[in-house]
């Protein structure tokens, strides 16, 4: 197995000989650091949005206004994660029109308890 920083890591799950840039749907999932519940809790069986909750569900309906090659598809907001389907309608392989990855900050660890 393949260690990084001296740690083990699980290898990637992707598959090699696609380029994730290409036209296509895509299942992500986004979990917080920790699996802290940052989004909300279940409540008697329905999802309670923390304020952070309702910012993820609002900037996951911005993402269509983002890109033009971007739709998005059913999506939820669970307590510790996030799961979309994000349908990518340009690209392959024309590298002028690819979606681009980019990064945004973590949010701090929870406070002790």
């Amino acid at each position: 197995m393949e260690r990084f920083r001296n740690k083990y890591r699980i290898a990637s799950a992707r598959a090699a000989w696609w380029d994730y840039g290409w036209a296509g749907a895509y299942f992500i999932t986004i979990c917080t650091a920790q699996r802290h519940h940052y989004f909300g809790n279940i409540d008697q069986g329905q999802m309670k949005l923390s304020s952070v909750g309702i910012l993820a569900d609002v900037f996951s309906h911005e993402i269509r206004h983002h890109s033009q090659l971007v739709e998005l598809g059913t999506f939820v907001v669970m307590p510790n994660h996030i799961h979309g389907i994000l349908i990518l309608t340009g690209g392959n392989g024309n590298r002028d029109h690819d979606v681009d990855t980019r990064h945004a900050l973590s949010l701090p660890p929870p406070p002790p308890n």
